[in-house]
């Protein structure tokens, strides 16, 4: 607790130390002047019970807290920062591997004229992130930075220049056995063409290329990894045949490759990326020797009151870790593939969410119309209505196996693909229908229903193979003056598979500018009950649970306090296609964020 009051006495008291230098006469200088920013965030999870309906597991701590707290300095020239972490105590699920406390995020930023260096600790991304991405995700337990050097150079008109080497995080490694690889080099170069070219910058065409290369040094071998297999001959002892174990050759450099266009002309916008890698045998692709690629195409259109999106992707073994026995969901990776797929909000919409499948991989497509019928006409009525539809099909690659080495592909070059045909197995698809309309000035309502088709034994690794679930969902919102608002929210998610059917209600009292009071329930009619052997008893399903939860929440400029107490439900807590598990809990909640 010590070490927890000590991280918040820091943050409070820097909120008011702004630093600048003057010069002789007296002025400010922008260049000497510096100025502090930083942040304090913590939840907290207290007087914690077991619940075994809800399979809470045991509490061996009764006050965990994930805290962070950064400060940055800077001035016209120049930037250093640093980030405390305090997780000796930590919330359920982060116990096992991020267990602990201390810095470990930092550094220095010099900047003059068109270059700029940064030494320590940085986040970046290459185009879309197919090869390179270095995030922050931490309701994820994501933080891949890279510790050392990034270099990046604007020398000409439409260049720009980007040059990366470093260690990357895994956990509170960066350096020894535990980390994830020795270094990853990279490099980044984008052109803007339309700088160039006078008359596509007059007319609003905007054209840039982008050329990336990335290395990952594995340096020594984790361990060493066999290959089982008949060597093709014949013991005369027994007849049977003779079985050896081949050592598999791991390469110490894995190399990748992107190459993207990305152009904009009026309401029109087209990208399309293409990423290659080289041989990466790992835990993922059970150590074959095949060459990772993927091609991303994308293209939208939007002008008031209408918009179109359109996207394609194909992903084949693109995973590319810089540890590659590690069998953990989100350490080590270097690249992102984002999941071409909805990003829900609402609360059982979001029950079953998509993770993208690196391994083998995946063909994506997304599509959303989005139109605004106007005031005044038969569909739009006094204020206009909102329409969206959005749909995704996810399905798996084409893969077939030569009947050679009776079929082993650990060791080979893998599975064979065509390009253009898909596999059997769907893993994702949805399709979503939105409404938004304003009955009146004070009332606004919002109308969802939404189809999904979820693989479960493929995204979670047990379970359906098809979870099929209609979700019906409808907000209100009504504003009884410019101070006080009343929402609500009711959610209906019909299945057969699974978990079956599920409710959720929710309503939130907004008094401006400062509180706010949300109550909510999530309520499961059908909980499977377990045999002593662990398998489902399917003459159990009568223990309903409810997880209800109450909060308030109080604003005061860049303080954010939320209270609340109550039940939440054991599940899989996604963004952008990257899942984490987050078990059960009940208890005492508690968030604070401050920002200065």
């Amino acid at each position: 607790m010590k070490h927890y009051a000590a991280i918040t006495a820091l943050a409070l008291a820097s909120a008011a130390m702004p630093l600048h230098a003057q010069n002789a006469d007296g002025q400010d200088n922008d260049a000497k002047k510096f100025t502090l920013h930083g942040s304090l965030q913590t939840d907290i999870l207290t007087a914690a019970s077991e619940d075994n309906k809800i399979g809470t597991g045991t509490y061996d701590d009764k006050f965990m807290t994930n805290t962070y707290a950064e400060l940055h300095l800077l001035n016209k020239y120049f930037q250093a920062g640093a980030r405390l972490e305090y997780l000796d105590h930590p919330l359920p699920g982060f116990e096992k591997d991020f267990k602990g406390w201390g810095v470990p995020y930092f550094y220095i930023k010099g900047n003059y004229k068109w270059a700029e260096l940064t030494l320590g600790d940085y986040y970046d991304q290459f185009g879309s992130g197919l090869i390179f991405r270095a995030y922050e995700e931490r309701s994820l337990g994501v933080d891949n930075s890279l510790r050392g050097a990034r270099l990046a150079l604007k020398p000409f008109k439409g260049v720009s220049l980007k040059l990366i080497a470093g260690q990357q995080r895994y956990y509170w490694h960066h350096r020894n056995m535990d980390s994830c690889s020795p270094w990853t080099y990279g490099g980044d170069l984008e052109l803007s063409v339309d700088q160039w070219v006078r008359r596509m910058d007059e007319s609003g065409t905007r054209l840039t290329l982008g050329l990336s290369a990335v290395s990952n040094h594995k340096g020594k071998a984790e361990k060493d990894i066999y290959s089982i297999r008949p060597t093709g001959e014949t013991d005369p002892a027994t007849g049977d045949d003779v079985i050896a174990a081949y050592k598999l050759n791991m390469p110490k450099d894995v190399a990748a490759f992107d190459v993207r266009a990305n152009l904009q002309k009026g309401n029109y916008n087209f990208l399309a990326e293409y990423a290659w890698k080289s041989q990466d045998p790992s835990s993922r692709n059970s150590y074959i020797y095949k060459r990772g690629k993927t091609l991303l195409l994308s293209g939208s259109y939007s002008k008031r009151g209408m918009s179109v999106l359109l996207q394609a992707k194909r992903s084949e073994d693109m995973a590319f870790r810089s540890r590659s026995t590690i069998d953990a969901i989100t350490p080590c990776y270097i690249n992102h593939l984002p999941a071409f797929s909805m990003q829900q909000t609402y609360t059982l919409a979001a029950l079953y969410p998509y993770a993208t499948q690196k391994t083998p991989g995946e063909w994506a497509f997304q599509g959303e119309v989005g139109y605004n019928f106007k005031r005044h006409t038969a569909l739009g009525g006094k204020y206009g209505t909102n329409v969206k539809v959005n749909f995704s099909n996810i399905r798996a690659i084409d893969q077939h196996v030569d009947n050679l080495n009776g079929g082993e592909l650990m060791g080979t070059d893998g599975y064979k693909s065509h390009f253009f045909k898909f596999g059997d197995a769907v893993y994702f698809r949805d399709v979503n229908v939105q409404i938004e309309k304003k009955v009146s000035k004070p009332l606004k309502l919002n109308f969802m229903y939404s189809y999904q088709r979820y693989n479960q034994k493929v995204v979670e690794g047990h379970g359906y193979d098809a979870i099929k679930s209609h979700i019906f969902i409808a907000e209100g919102k009504y504003q009884f003056s410019p101070k006080v608002t009343l929402r609500g929210e009711a959610q209906y998610l019909h299945t057969r598979q699974d978990q079956k059917d599920w409710w959720f209600g929710l309503l939130e009292l907004s008094v401006l500018p400062n509180f706010m009071f949300t109550v909510s329930d999530q309520f499961n009619a059908h909980v499977p009950m377990h045999n002593a052997d662990g398998s489902e008893n399917e003459a159990g399903g009568t223990n309903k649970v409810h997880y209800l939860m109450g909060s308030v929440t109080y604003t005061h400029g860049a303080h954010r306090l939320q209270v609340g107490y109550g039940k939440t439900r054991a599940g899989y807590n996604c963004s952008g296609g990257v899942c984490r598990y987050v078990p059960a809990s009940k208890g005492l909640q508690a968030s604070y964020t401050f920002n200065f």
